[in-house]
């Protein structure tokens, strides 16, 4: 017979308290991510990807190889089709940041980055504009005023896909 004693009730307690704080552990396949060849896919980080826009067929991969959110940064009108509806029929969750181009690299859309991708941290997420410029410009954006020199913060930018709007950035960053 099992009898509870407060010592066995304390160590059950911890012990539910350290399962729960690990959280679920997610899988990616990211052979499947990088067979589907979207347009300048990287993987800056632990479970965020970055890349251009992914195609209809390219958001069910991302579904079945385990990313569970989706963020676009591009505007309304970017495309001809509703990528909302397309993410979320294929399971996952759908997230939008409009940055338009230059002008919408603003302290305020990358704090608002950082913010769901702090809430998002753990799960596996793509986070997309049109080619990857405008993440990589966000991100560096979110260096710069987290501390870093322009020159690191250019690279964190590049290091997230930005390309043919660093000279854009360094013009907003210094």
């Amino acid at each position: 017979m099992y009898v509870r004693t407060p010592v066995t009730a304390l160590l059950f307690s911890v012990f539910a308290l350290v399962l729960a704080a690990c959280g679920p552990q997610y899988q990616v396949d990211r052979e499947a991510l990088e067979a589907a060849e979207i347009v300048n896919f990287s993987t800056p980080e632990e479970m965020v990807f970055a890349a251009g826009q992914p195609t209809q067929e390219q958001i069910q991969t991302l579904a079945d190889a385990g990313v569970r959110h989706v963020i676009s940064l591009r505007t309304d009108g970017e495309i001809d089709w509703d990528e909302s509806s397309f993410v979320s029929a294929a399971g996952m969750e759908f997230h939008s940041i409009p940055v338009a181009g230059a002008a919408g690299v603003t302290s305020e859309n990358a704090q608002t980055l950082d913010q769901l991708l702090a809430q998002l941290y753990g799960q596996p997420v793509l986070l997309h504009c049109g080619s990857s410029n405008r993440v990589g410009a966000l991100r560096a954006m979110t260096a710069r005023e987290g501390g870093a020199s322009l020159d690191d913060a250019l690279a964190e930018g590049r290091r997230w896909g930005m390309t043919r709007m660093e000279e854009a950035v360094r013009e907003i960053l210094q």
